[in-house]
């Protein structure tokens, strides 16, 4: 259904990413060409038959290529002859506003993959290094009344203790009670679980291409439009990523932005209307 795959990386991602999208939206080899049409494929399987991979040997399947790209010619050379040329000094005074002193290991790492590398220096921003904690620690959290040994250099261990949550206030933080080496401590944080509320979600109509729905479930991770926009057809108007699959969403038809529904960050279901189209 693919062609001949050129090589496993980065085609193996590309290949579970249309996986996933296939179980999704119900798709089959038999009815991916009909259905298609109306879809929005991942960035990685765009970008597979666009010929960011290779060129795999005795060509792409047309039918399907011509689904997937909508319009958008594939190229016919080596895709390294595209890149821009890179500037090192460039990616240090980038990063620079991450971290004090950048390593070429992050600039090589920045230019290789951008969004994740940023993305972690935020993290490390919001959360500190927390590399010394224990992986139970990391994923599950303290049980109360636990404690914990964390070794954060040599000679120096901090020992937490976690006693419980306090009462919420109004703004929606909630105050979380421990001890660090025998002090009692207290600090607050948001209490993301009291600020759920019941949506009525709307979803997008297959048939109307006015509507422009979510094709796979996902988070909002940009969007490039606002209401009174004006969009060509399969112009991309949303980015949706989920378990590191980006798929861009597209405009079905040509027109004015009437309404944009979500906002980046937000939490969507396969099908949901993002965008309605005039």
């Amino acid at each position: 259904m693919l062609g001949d795959i050129v090589k496993v990386t980065p085609s193996s991602k590309m290949v579970g990413d249309m996986a996933i999208f296939m179980v999704q939206n119900d798709l089959t080899p038999e009815n991916i060409v009909e259905r298609g049409e109306a879809l929005t494929f991942p960035d990685s399987v765009v970008s597979y038959f666009e010929g960011m991979m290779g060129q795999p040997a005795w060509g792409f399947p047309e039918d399907l290529q011509k689904v997937v790209l909508k319009g958008k010619a594939p190229i016919s050379c080596r895709p390294g002859e595209l890149l821009p040329p890179v500037d090192f000094e460039d990616g240090i005074r980038h990063l620079s506003q991450f971290v004090e002193e950048p390593t070429i290991r992050d600039v090589l790492s920045w230019y290789m993959y951008p969004k994740v590398l940023e993305e972690y220096f935020r993290r490390r921003q919001e959360y500190g290094y927390i590399t010394h904690l224990g992986s139970h620690v990391f994923f599950h959290g303290l049980a109360v009344g636990e404690t914990n040994k964390v070794s954060i250099e040599e000679g120096k261990t901090l020992v937490i203790k976690y006693l419980g949550l306090g009462d919420i206030t109004e703004e929606g933080m909630r105050t979380v009670n421990f001890e660090l080496n025998g002090v009692r401590r207290d600090v607050y944080v948001e209490d993301k679980t009291t600020t759920s509320a019941v949506v009525n979600i709307r979803m997008a109509d297959p048939l109307d291409k006015s509507h422009t729905g979510a094709s796979i479930p996902g988070a909002v991770s940009k969007i490039n439009v606002k209401s009174g926009d004006h969009v060509e057809e399969n112009q991309i108007i949303a980015i949706i990523e989920a378990m590191k699959m980006e798929t861009s969403v597209v405009a079905r038809m040509s027109g004015t932005i009437d309404e944009v529904l979500v906002h980046a960050g937000q939490t969507v279901k396969a099908g949901e209307l993002l965008v309605t189209i005039s």
